[in-house]
């Protein structure tokens, strides 16, 4: 009985380190993955964002969130590595992925309408990994509401 109850709250200690700032649990068909990611939570962190970064680890990223949900649009000036981007919505759900953004490529790429965060990570990792639209992200700022809410 108490060993059945460490084993309940270890589980439980493991999902709550999933909710983390500086963590991104992303779900779906192909498994889980977890991320370590910076945030980029006020203007100037995001208009910075990867810029001049030359390598970033495998299981990295930057997580971009915005106040409100809003439409978002990136550029690849100065941005020196390729990089995946996946944009969702409030629900935490992947709505779009951008495979592969080319580095130093000043074209707009547009994500969507209602955007609340963006998570960046190397290019043609999504792929790899199986990561497609509809996939859920798990992180606290996706709030109560969310797909796969942090409890």
């Amino acid at each position: 009985m108490i060993r059945s109850a460490l084993v309940l709250m270890a589980l439980a200690g493991a999902a709550q380190a999933d909710c983390a700032p500086d963590r991104v649990l992303v779900t779906g068909d192909f498994g889980q993955v977890n991320f370590n990611v910076v945030l980029a939570d006020d203007p100037a962190e995001r208009s910075r964002g990867l810029m001049f970064v030359e390598e970033m680890p495998t299981l990295a990223g930057m997580l971009f969130i915005y106040e409100t949900p809003r439409p978002a649009s990136f550029w690849m000036k100065n941005t020196l590595i390729p990089l995946d981007m996946l944009f969702i919505g409030d629900d935490g759900i992947i709505s779009k992925i951008h495979p592969q953004a080319i580095p130093h490529d000043e074209t707009s790429i547009h994500g969507g309408d209602e955007i609340l965060a963006v998570l960046e990570i190397n290019g043609g990792l999504a792929q790899r990994l199986g990561i497609k639209v509809g996939d859920v992200i798990k992180h606290p700022a996706f709030g109560a509401d969310a797909a796969l809410p942090c409890e």
